[in-house]
């Protein structure tokens, strides 16, 4: 099996993985919008390996600024998904007035 043929078939297994995160209703609005442009990442990818192929004969990884380009688009998805997780972190900790804040980090460990 070719890597080529690899990652279109690892296509399938995020796109359920997508859909029943979606479904489930539980991620983060953010964190879910990170994990969706990952897609764009793959869509602009592909593309550029192409052309890294045709017009300068190398694969992508060796063209850099064609292959920073298309990485730019996953360190986007990185970046999202991380404050996504962080933001409901932070919401989920912030005390409101039926729910103190936790003080358990205050306390000495035995």
């Amino acid at each position: 099996m070719t890597k080529e043929n690899l990652f279109a078939l690892s296509l399938f297994p995020y796109l359920g993985f997508l859909w029943f995160l979606t479904k489930s209703g539980q991620t983060p609005r953010l964190a879910l919008v990170g994990f969706y442009v990952l897609l764009i990442f793959v869509v602009v990818t592909i593309p550029a390996g192409i052309y890294a192929k045709q017009v300068y004969g190398q694969e992508l990884a060796n063209v850099d600024w064609l292959h920073g380009s298309a990485e730019s688009f996953l360190s986007l998805s990185n970046i999202l998904v991380v404050l996504g997780f962080r933001q409901a972190v932070m919401q989920r900790t912030k005390p409101t007035p039926d729910r103190p804040a936790d003080s358990s980090a205050d306390k000495p460990s035995a």
